[in-house]
């Protein structure tokens, strides 16, 4: 049987909001914080295979932007705009043709999404999956 691609779209405040270090980060300048976070779930995809998608609310003008073919995809709303409608909205297109997860505290979205055929996990069930796939992912030695 062929496995579906898996996707992990990611509520960025509603976690950096949920953990603690990065919400400490994020009262100091919000950009190291969504940097900080973003590090950590490029690593959790290299080491998983799971495709992240990160989902901000509100930067001007910008809608995606990504670093390279095998980074993270990050989105911002637009003015007007939430994260959580770009989330649902992706949900609602890709459930049917991906394994997707959706990690946000917002329980509003949680709802929406799963009644797209998403499943839903929390920010502190994410923080578990990234620390499980840092001590469980064999390291290459640099030599």
């Amino acid at each position: 049987m062929l496995q579906r691609t898996r996707y992990l779209i990611v509520d960025g405040h509603s976690v950096i909001f949920a953990w603690p270090e990065l919400r400490k980060v994020h009262e100091r300048r919000s950009s190291l914080a969504r940097e900080a976070l973003t590090r950590q779930l490029r690593d959790y995809q290299d080491w998983t295979g799971v495709r992240v998608v990160i989902v901000f609310d509100g930067k001007g003008t910008q809608v995606s932007a990504t670093s390279g073919s095998g980074d993270v995809q990050i989105f911002y709303s637009r003015s007007g705009q939430t994260a959580d409608a770009i989330i649902e909205r992706l949900a609602s297109k890709y459930a049917g043709k991906v394994d997707l997860t959706v990690a946000t505290s917002d329980s509003m979205e949680r709802q929406t999404v799963q009644a797209s055929g998403a499943m839903c996990i929390s920010p502190e069930a994410l923080r578990e999956a990234v620390e499980e796939a840092r001590l469980t992912t064999p390291r290459k030695l640099a030599l």
